[in-house]
């Protein structure tokens, strides 16, 4: 872990990542792609010590209030210290300029910030994201070995669904001949439609591999899966969109039972609904009683 102080830290469209790097160990993590232009270790997180001051810099001059995401190429709750203190003190802030949120993690540390995620859906919207791949636990460890198990992750749906919090699951990735099971998809969407999810994000079942990605995937497989790494380089040789086999029947399950249990799955409607602010109707009835 080292420090490092940035020049800015919202994106043209009100993303933010307060750290670079990861230490979760998922074996698909599109983040170690060299494509991102990362000049240090992957594991050797950095943490952007200014980003607090850096947000309410920003959010002070914001002539409206937006929607502010997090969390899409470094997770918010990478369990570090100076890490978990930043991204509290984002959200208070966050909170304090009455914008919204979208978060995504795989972490139930987010837990720790529940007040904050309640005060921010009650001024605005909050939305909290959770990536689920594998249903089977032991695969779970595997594929995702420092990080909150898919039953934990599931745990914290039903909190943010206790209290009013709405969330996306992002089913992706699915890895071919590892979960693209139909017993998974099942698995996972049974989750989802106990925790009355609001959407499903899905890029088709399969994953994407890129330098830097890509050889941290096959030395993962090497160790956990002899052989397979093999059998990707034969069928895939070095294309970036890895689609599983099973592709058109898994995705036939996948819409019917979001289309049966009211579950959106149109990506780019879930998209506009992440980035668009809308004030609590409650806190604008409230401010004109």
């Amino acid at each position: 872990m080292h420090f490092k102080e940035v020049k800015g830290i919202l994106s043209s469209k009100n993303g933010m990542n307060i750290s670079r790097g990861c230490i979760h160990g998922c074996i698909y993590c599109d983040a170690r792609s060299k494509c991102y232009n990362m000049d240090h270790v992957f594991e050797d997180v950095e943490i952007k010590i200014n980003a607090p001051e850096l947000l309410e810099q920003k959010l002070k001059t914001k002539r409206k209030k937006c929607m502010i995401g997090t969390g899409a190429m470094s997770d918010p709750y990478i369990p570090i210290p100076e890490n978990l203190n930043n991204i509290r003190t984002c959200l208070e802030i966050i909170e304090k300029y009455r914008c919204g949120l979208a978060i995504q993690t795989k972490s139930s540390l987010i837990l720790r910030d529940l007040d904050l995620l309640i005060k921010i859906n009650n001024n605005a919207k909050c939305i909290v994201e959770i990536t689920l791949t594998s249903f089977d636990e032991s695969l779970c460890r595997i594929v995702e070995p420092n990080v909150s198990t898919t039953k934990e992750r599931f745990e914290i749906l039903k909190t943010m669904r206790d209290n009013g919090i709405q969330t996306i699951v992002w089913l992706s990735p699915i890895l071919p001949f590892i979960n693209d099971t139909e017993e998974n998809i099942r698995g996972i969407l049974h989750y989802c439609i106990e925790a009355k999810v609001y959407g499903i994000l899905c890029f088709e079942m399969g994953l994407t591999l890129r330098e830097g990605d890509r050889e941290y995937f096959y030395e993962k497989l090497d160790v956990h899966f002899p052989g397979l790494k093999q059998k990707y380089q034969s069928k895939y040789g070095n294309n970036y969109i890895l689609k599983s086999d099973r592709n058109k029947t898994l995705m036939e399950i996948f819409n019917k039972t979001c289309h049966d249990n009211n579950i959106v799955c149109d990506n780019d409607e879930l998209f506009r609904y992440m980035s668009a602010f809308e004030e609590n109707e409650k806190r604008q009835l409230y401010l004109f009683e």
